[in-house]
C-alpha cells in the first residue's frame, strides 16, 4: 500500500499546464485590454474641457471676478490645489483662426469677432451626458458669461461606446470562463484515467475519500499556480511589445491594478485547478467498477 501511496496523484500534468496557462492568458489578456480602455476613457474624460464665452463688455476685474466664482463650482478639477481654468483672449482666437483658414475677419468686419472666453476642465466624476447639461446652464447663469459649450456629440460617443466595450470584454471573459472548465475538465479527466484502478484500489482498503484526493488537489493547487505565473509571463511580455510598438500606450497603464489582475489570474488558476480536480476525482470516486473497465 505505501508503494501505492507514492504513485498515488502522479499523472502527467503537461498538458494541463499548457491548457491552463493558454486560457488563463486569454483571460489576463482581456482583463488588461479592460483596464488600458478604461484609462483611456478616463484619460479623455480629464481632459474634457468646457468653453465659457464672456460678455464683450466686461472689464478686466469683471473678468477676474467671473473666474473667481467658477472656480468655486465643486464639479471644477484641481491639479495640485489649482483649479483648472484657461484663459483664452479673443486676440489669441482670431490669430489662430487666422493662422488655420488664412482669412482676417477683422479685416472684413471692421472689429474682432471673437469673444474672451475661458476654458476649464471638469472631474471625471461628472462625466455624463445629464451631468454636463446641469453644468452648462449653471455656467450659463454666472454674470458675465454669454455662453457655455462641450463637446456634446463626443461626450455621448464615449460614453456609448466605453459601455459597449465593457459589455463586449465581460461577455468574451464569461465565455472563457466556461471553455476554460469544460476543456480544463476533459484534460483532468482524461489524465486522471490512467489512476482509476489506484483510486479503486485505495478505496478497497478503507481510504477515505479525503485522504485520496489531497494528493491529486494538492496537485491541482499547483497546476493552477504554475499556470498562472505562466500566463503573467506572456501578459507582461505582451504588454512590453505594445508599449514598444504604441506611442503613449505607457501613460495609460496602471500597475497597481495591474498587479491586482494578475493577483487574481493566479487565484482563479488555483480556483479552476481545484473544482476542476474535485469534479473529476469525484466521478471516479463514485464509479461503478464495471464502469471503470
Amino acid at each position: 500500500m505505501q508503494k501505492k501511496n507514492r504513485k498515488l496523484g502522479s499523472y502527467p500534468s503537461l498538458l494541463i499546464v499548457i491548457s491552463l496557462t493558454a486560457a488563463l492568458f486569454l483571460i489576463a489578456f482581456s482583463g488588461w485590454i479592460a483596464l488600458t480602455s478604461k484609462q483611456l476613457v478616463q484619460y479623455v474624460k480629464q481632459n474634457i474641457e468646457v468653453q465659457i464665452y464672456l460678455d464683450k463688455s466686461l472689464t478686466p476685474i469683471q473678468r477676474d471676478s467671473v473666474r473667481n466664482l467658477i472656480s468655486q463650482k465643486n464639479y471644477i478639477a484641481y491639479s495640485e490645489n489649482v483649479p483648472q481654468i484657461k484663459f483664452i483672449s479673443k486676440e489669441s482666437t482670431a490669430e489662430r483662426v487666422l493662422k488655420e483658414t488664412n482669412e482676417d475677419f477683422r479685416s472684413i468686419l471692421g472689429e474682432n469677432p471673437y469673444r474672451d472666453a475661458f476654458s476649464l476642465r471638469i472631474k471625471d466624476t461628472y462625466f455624463s451626458e445629464e451631468q454636463l447639461a446641469k453644468i452648462k446652464a449653471d455656467l450659463e447663469q454666472v454674470p458675465g458669461v454669454f455662453e457655455a459649450d462641450y463637446a456634446k456629440d463626443f461626450v455621448e460617443s464615449i460614453n456609448k461606446n466605453a459601455n459597449k466595450a465593457y459589455l463586449i470584454i465581460a461577455s468574451i471573459v464569461v465565455l472563457l470562463l466556461i471553455a476554460i472548465v469544460l476543456l480544463i475538465n476533459n484534460t483532468i479527466r482524461l489524465a486522471l484515467y490512467s489512476q482509476r484502478f489506484i483510486i479503486r484500489s485505495m478505496q478497497l482498503v478503507g481510504a477515505t475519500d479525503w485522504f485520496i484526493q489531497k494528493p491529486f488537489l494538492i496537485r491541482g493547487i499547483f497546476q493552477g499556480i504554475l499556470s498562472g505565473i505562466l500566463a503573467i509571463i506572456l501578459l507582461v511580455g505582451v504588454q512590453q511589445i505594445a508599449i514598444r510598438e504604441i506611442e503613449d500606450l505607457a501613460i495609460l497603464q496602471d500597475f497597481e491594478k495591474l498587479s491586482f489582475l494578475f493577483g487574481a489570474v493566479i487565484l482563479l488558476g488555483i480556483l479552476i485547478g481545484i473544482l476542476s480536480t474535485f469534479q473529476s476525482m469525484y466521478r471516479y470516486l463514485h464509479t461503478d467498477l464495471e464502469d471503470l473497465y
